[in-house]
Formats: structure tokens, sequence, C-alpha cells
């Protein structure tokens, strides 16, 4: 039986760069994978972009009432259970880039996947938001994927970064939407504890 599998860390901890050099792996021994993200991510449009400048154009993307086992199947043009694996049709895995902006059911579907087509998934992402609240993806990830790893990077400090602050024009904020893109207004940067607490004046979501 495949796995779904929850590779998470801060930001700038290479996740894409990470998911697209497991895409390469895959197709340099002649696999075929397909790769997704939630269309939300409107960084890169149709593309996973990795902050080292790497792209590549992604086979679906998941809007908010989309179906990926559906979505999945269909990419692949029959489900992955009984084909032949030297079939073009077959699909060898499947990687989603920003998988914690999947709805739970979404990632219920991701877990089907693995477990009833017999085909890995992959999911990358983030777990908490810029006020250390989990997004509902990931949340969903954690419970259920069969395996979990942290991809590590350091915060200003030199410290492992573990948060993710947001900033509007160049400023600390602790305030809005759970979602908001990196882009011309806003950025984010991987903080440790200490450094979070700092810029956030000691406290954390529950007490902001």
């Amino acid at each position: 039986m495949a796995k779904l599998y929850f590779r998470y860390g801060a930001m700038n901890s290479g996740k894409s760069t990470a998911l697209l050099q497991t895409a390469f792996n895959y197709e340099e021994r002649g696999h075929r994978v397909l790769l997704a993200k939630p269309a939300i991510d409107t960084k890169g449009a149709e593309a996973i972009a990795s902050r080292l400048g790497m792209t590549r154009a992604v086979d679906f993307l998941i809007g908010p009432d989309d179906r990926p086992r559906e979505q999945f199947l269909a990419g692949i043009g029959a489900a992955s259970a009984g084909v032949d694996p030297d079939s073009p049709q077959h699909a060898s895995c499947l990687l989603v880039d920003e998988a914690q902006f999947c709805t739970a059911a979404q990632i219920d579907e991701l877990f089907q996947i693995a477990v009833l087509d017999d085909v890995p998934v992959l999911c990358y992402g983030i777990r908490t938001d810029f006020q250390t609240v989990a997004f509902p993806g990931s949340r969903r990830l954690l419970e259920i994927a069969h395996s979990i790893e942290e991809l590590k990077t350091i915060c200003r400090c030199g410290r492992k970064a573990v948060f993710n602050g947001r900033l509007v024009d160049g400023e600390f904020t602790f305030d809005g939407d759970q979602v908001a893109i990196d882009g011309e207004r806003v950025a984010y940067e991987s903080l440790c504890g200490l450094c979070y607490l700092r810029e956030s004046d000691g406290r954390l979501a529950s007490q902001l």
C-alpha cells in the first residue's frame, strides 16, 4: 500500500525545491509524476515556483470546491489500481505543493489516492500561519499522514526557525486574514520562537 506523506517546514526551508527535485528523481528513472497545488496560491500562476528560481507547470490546480482524487484520476486517464506499471497511464506519484491551503476534505481525498489507488502522495507545505495557528490542510495532514517529516531552516539569529512572521510594507503584523500570498506588499520571514516572541511583544496567537 502506498502512503500519504507530509513534508513541512517554515518559510524558506526549501519545500518547493525539494518537491521539484523529487519530481526530477522520479522522471530521471523513467517514472511518470503528476504535480498539483491549490489555486489560491497565485505565486507562480499555474506553476510551482521555487525561491531558487526553478519553476514547473502543474498538471492541475485544486480549487476550493474541487475533488483532487477525481482530478488525479482524470489526469492519468484511469485509476492507477490495477494499471500496468509500464502503461503511459500509470502514475508513480502525486506531488502537491502548498498543501496547507487544501481543505480537510481534500486531504482526505489525497489519502484515498494513496490507499485506494496505491499511488504515493507527497504533500509539501507549512504547518502554521503567521499567528501560529494551524492551517486546515496541515492540521488534517498531521492527523492522517502515514509519514511526517520536517524540512529545517534557520532564523535570522541562527536558531532553528519554526514560525512564519508576516511583514506588510516591511513591518511585522499579527492581525489579518489567515491567507495572504507574498508579493509586492506582503512578505514572510522564518523565525525561531524567541525572535517571534520579540516581534510580537511576547505574545502568541491566543493572546493577540
